[in-house]
């Protein structure tokens, strides 16, 4: 690349940096919604217009994702390294964000049917208000939403380029993982699965869930953990 070419890309990189830039401020915003005080907006958005530099510099057009689509990728994943690298998550809320999906998991395979928050809080032998306590902890300690629990996204974010024999494998684990992920969440009792449906897919935030549900905005925070830990539980085999 001589230097005329290698001053176009530079000017190309930046102007997609200054266009792009607000992204990162939603995709900061929409992560702190689910974050604790401790964690602060500048430090993410500082990490995340990283991440768009690093996308800017390394997209390519020729794997089929927007740049806005690889960027996002980028931003968030900065951001979230960001926030585990401070390892504000204290060991117990981890431990018991586990126990949550297996006592789902035993519930379910026993009983055959949704498991309650009363049978949940019975089966990890704590009252109603310490799981309703586990589940607000859980949900401040969770980094992952449920766009999180798909099959790594190597392409998009452009680190390695696949082997060809494996590529073909690669979209068939992932056509199969979402048509299993969709089945999950057509399963979730009606309240949970409504929590998410306003949450992923029309972006609403907790508290206008909660005008919707006629529900505080911390119980829905609690609808929707214990609804990422059922699906979690549901889908462990695919871990």
């Amino acid at each position: 690349m001589n230097k005329a070419q290698a001053y176009a890309r530079h000017q190309d990189q930046n102007a997609l940096v200054e266009r792009y830039a607000p992204l990162v401020k939603r995709i900061g915003l929409h992560l702190m919604a689910r974050l604790p005080s401790s964690v602060q907006l500048d430090d993410l958005l500082q990490s995340g217009m990283i991440g768009l530099l690093d996308a800017a510099k390394n997209y390519d057009s020729s794997k089929g994702a927007s740049f806005e689509t690889y960027a996002g990728i980028r931003i968030r994943g900065a951001m979230i390294d960001e926030i585990r690298s401070g390892d504000w998550v204290p060991r117990s809320v981890h431990r018991n964000s586990r126990r949550i999906s297996d006592a789902i998991d035993v519930i379910e395979q026993r009983s055959g049917r949704d498991a309650r928050d009363t049978d949940v809080a019975s089966e990890l032998g704590v009252t109603l208000d310490d799981y309703h306590t586990m589940l607000n902890e859980a949900a401040c300690g969770r980094l992952i939403g449920i766009e999180d629990l798909g099959v790594s996204d190597d392409v998009l974010h452009g680190e390695e380029e696949p082997e060809p024999s494996n590529e073909a494998f690669s979209a068939m684990v992932d056509e199969r993982f979402q048509v299993a992920l969709s089945e999950g969440i057509r399963h979730l009792p009606e309240r949970e699965a409504l929590v998410l449906s306003l949450y992923y897919d029309e972006e609403l935030n907790l508290k206008e869930i909660g005008q919707i549900l006629s529900v505080s905005e911390s119980r829905v925070s609690q609808i929707h953990t214990q609804a990422m830990h059922r699906l979690r539980a549901r889908m462990k085999d695919w871990y």
